[in-house]
């Protein structure tokens, strides 16, 4: 190294370029990184730049035709280091992540263009769109994110939808069928979305749903591309609503991290604001469900963007850990959820298999009584009785679907056991008797708490015929809950 010239010579390499990765993700469609590089001598500066993120290099160093640099200082727990080798005009570059396996890329020189952003389109002036009347209820359904990523495709979702039927799902009220991630090829000569070859006829596709009696859900993002690196609805918003009108699509889920090289936090309002309008432009009734991560008090404008739900928080994971992190912290927001708008703490986790069925029934419980929205993530194809119970539970499922539309809140804590309480229609209660500890705990509560000593009580998972409501007492096994409806006697 210390014979490198402060400059390559002329017969030296220079790395100086835009450095195109393409590498085929089996569905036509390609995932580009693009390493722009600037050579000093023995210093390499730049930027590795995916479709949602730009991140400056550190610690560029090159020897001859090897070299190396890292996306983060060495204290950065996600810190990505790479390494490199230039033959020609090719670069074979090693990307070492912390807990994934390496991983080699080849990249050629590319145009000036490569990984730059398309000219940024000003944020549109702030207004109220109308209430579309949709979702009066929180929406319940499936998405395929949770366990398929980006694997799903037209005939699992046929066959996802024919399930839903079969086992009794949509009987129970689960009537989205939630396409996420992944299913974009790009834009035509005219501009308009199309498919990859994993969805070779959305319309189609959705007239085979609807004959199921369930109704089509579609992912995108506001920016050039998705949170996957596939086509977004940047600078086609109007264009895209008509095209999901026209589909027959009835759902939007709209992403934000593809947005945010773009438009700062601060204009994520206005830019959901522009698809908002546009989904209400085309006619069609079409859910639109915002996922921004809880960022910006989303729950403060949701509403006024047009949408029916919003992300509360960033992603849940099939871990008590994470479930119970998002589920539990929900509890300031629920001034803000209301019949037609809704506090989204993320999709069902149930049945996944990494929480227990104990916990599974703490997820379904704690999101009935958040009014969530109750988007099972699993493959309902091969779902086990114990796992179908939880999920179509009719109490459970009342509960959350409550027509008065309030979302619970924590009465009080004791310990490792908390109290939720949810207002329900006819002056009735459901309550929440959780046991967040590690070990079984004893919980006692009183009808003279909720003002329901009139009152008749149901276990809504021991399925116990209802009794007259004094008190309850009971064990509550680590993680474990006992979910009951009061109900006024008559």
């Amino acid at each position: 190294m210390s014979g490198l010239e402060a400059r390559p010579s002329d017969s030296a390499p220079d790395l100086t370029a835009r450095w195109v990765s393409r590498v085929a993700n089996g569905d036509g469609t390609f995932r580009e990184t693009v390493f722009v590089l600037n050579q000093q001598g023995s210093t390499l500066s730049g930027s590795v730049v995916n479709p949602t993120s730009e991140q400056p290099i550190v610690e560029g160093v090159v020897d001859g035709a090897t070299f190396s640099f890292a996306s983060a200082p060495p204290e950065n727990p996600r810190r990505t280091t790479y390494r490199g080798t230039l033959a020609g005009d090719d670069i074979t570059i090693t990307v070492v992540r912390p807990g994934r396996p390496d991983q080699t890329l080849t990249a050629r020189r590319g145009p000036d263009s490569a990984g730059r952003l398309p000219e940024r389109v000003p944020p549109p002036d702030l207004h109220v769109v109308p209430d579309n009347g949709l979702a009066r209820t929180p929406p319940m359904g499936w998405n395929s994110w949770n366990h398929f990523r980006g694997q799903v495709d037209d005939a699992t979702v046929r066959t996802i939808a024919d399930a839903m039927v079969a086992n009794g799902m949509r009987d129970a009220g689960y009537v989205y069928v939630n396409i996420d991630d992944t299913w974009e090829l790009g834009r035509d000569t005219t501009g308009h979305i199309t498919t990859n070859r994993k969805f070779p006829d959305m319309k189609a596709l959705a007239d085979y749903v609807h004959g199921k009696g369930l109704k089509l859900g579609i992912y995108s993002s506001p920016g050039p591309f998705t949170c996957a690196g596939y086509e977004g609805s940047y600078g086609h918003e109007a264009d895209d609503a008509r095209t999901y009108a026209a589909w027959g699509i009835d759902y939007l889920k709209y992403d934000w991290c593809g947005a945010a090289r773009l438009y700062r936090d601060s204009e994520m309002r206005a830019v959901y604001q522009k698809m908002g309008d546009a989904l209400r432009t085309t006619g069609r009734p079409i859910v639109f469900s915002l996922c921004q991560y809880g960022r910006q008090d989303v729950w403060k404008w949701g509403a006024e963007v047009g949408g029916n739900l919003w992300r509360t928080t960033g992603d849940i994971s099939d871990t008590w850990e994470s479930m119970s992190r998002i589920g539990f912290g929900q509890e300031q927001l629920a001034p803000y959820a209301k019949p037609g708008h809704w506090n989204d703490p993320d999709m069902l986790e149930i049945g996944n298999g990494g929480m227990t069925e104990t916990e599974y029934r703490t997820h379904m419980s704690l999101w009935a009584l958040l009014s969530a929205p109750l988007l099972a993530g699993n493959d309902l194809r091969d779902v086990k009785p114990e796992i179908l119970s939880i999920l179509t539970n009719r109490d459970a499922i009342a509960i959350d679907q409550d027509p008065l539309g309030r979302q619970g809140r924590r009465l009080r804590s004791d310990g490792d056991v908390e109290i939720w309480t949810k207002p329900l229609s006819g002056g009735g209660q459901a309550i929440g008797v959780f046991n967040r500890g590690a070990g079984p705990a004893q919980a006692t509560i009183r009808c003279e708490e909720f003002q329901l000593c009139d009152a008749d009580v149901r276990d809504v998972w021991g399925h116990a015929q209802p009794t007259r409501f004094t008190s309850y007492s009971a064990s509550i096994p680590s993680h474990g809950v006992a979910l009951l409806r009061i109900t006024p006697s008559r």
